[in-house]
């Protein structure tokens, strides 16, 4: 196995593309080295992009945009009490990724690209309408994060691209957002069903909205349907009952040990429900 420490993302880049084997990038590693200690996949070019600057910066714009480094581990988020200010979906996500020791090093990229439609942070970057810079071959390109995931273990980034940032919008006045899951246990477990629901609000009004949904379907799903329910509403009673069924409706998922298909789509129903009920309260200015 060759080992690359590349001191840019177009050197990254640049030894991905031209490598011929299996390649990984290595930036928190809670996947990767697993997958290698496990002989699930030993990479041939193991490309660890920790060292590039500016890899571990939270930095947020003149514009209130935010840009993370894609090596920001989880631990890091939860403590910016700025992004949790005004992202706290996102990082509520991020939270909820393994144990104490993991989120030591666990970042929103490795979460993204190991392509699992359960992956928890995910859904909260997609309802917030976050994108990744992605640098290849050809220069950089901005991608929406919805458009990343291919499948199960599968992007959609072609050959010798890799991401370089993480872009979230800025959070605006009067909006809130929030992701939940269901598992099987207290903690420390794989999504049953995620969502996360992004909203603003005009007094009572829901003036904008987006909704995810994860582990329902082979990538996590961007649900405009649910979305369009609650734009317009005060969330009464029948938004919340308009949303639970475009959310359940939007459910493509499999049988497992871990959930049939028919609890995995009602609970989407029921997670959207409560999560738009925390977004709503949240653009209400409530903590």
């Amino acid at each position: 196995m060759n080992y690359h420490t590349p001191a840019s993302f177009a050197d990254a880049s640049r030894i991905a593309a031209e490598a011929t084997g299996t390649t990984r990038f290595l930036a928190g590693g809670t996947d990767v080295l697993v997958q290698l200690r496990a002989d699930i996949v030993t990479p041939d070019d193991l490309i660890d992009i920790k060292h590039i600057p500016g890899v571990k910066a939270i930095t947020r714009n003149a514009d209130g945009s935010w840009t993370l480094g894609v090596a920001v581990a989880g631990a890091e988020m939860t403590e910016h009490a700025e992004l949790m200010a005004d992202w706290p979906g996102i990082v509520e996500g991020m939270d909820l990724i393994g144990s104490t020791q993991v989120q030591g090093r666990a970042t929103l990229v490795g979460n993204l690209c190991n392509g699992s439609p359960a992956a928890d942070s995910v859904p909260g970057m997609i309802a917030a309408g976050a994108t990744v810079t992605v640098t290849g071959p050809d220069g950089s390109r901005e991608v929406a994060v919805e458009d990343v995931p291919a499948g199960p273990g599968r992007t959609t980034l072609a050959r010798g691209e890799v991401v370089s940032a993480v872009n979230i919008p800025a959070r605006g006045e009067n909006g809130g957002d929030a992701y939940l899951r269901f598992i099987p246990r207290t903690e420390m477990d794989i999504a049953v069903v995620g969502c996360a629901v992004n909203l603003t609000r005009d007094g009572d009004t829901i003036t904008d909205a987006r909704v995810s949904l994860g582990a329902v379907a082979p990538t996590v799903l961007l649900v405009k349907e649910a979305a369009k329910a609650l734009i317009g509403t005060t969330l009464d009673d029948a938004a919340l009952e308009a949303l639970a069924e475009a959310a359940s409706a939007a459910c493509n998922p499999i049988d497992d040990k871990r959930g049939t298909i028919e609890f995995r789509t009602h609970v989407a129903g029921v997670l959207a429900k409560r999560a738009a009920g925390i977004a709503y309260a949240r653009a209400g200015g409530e903590k």
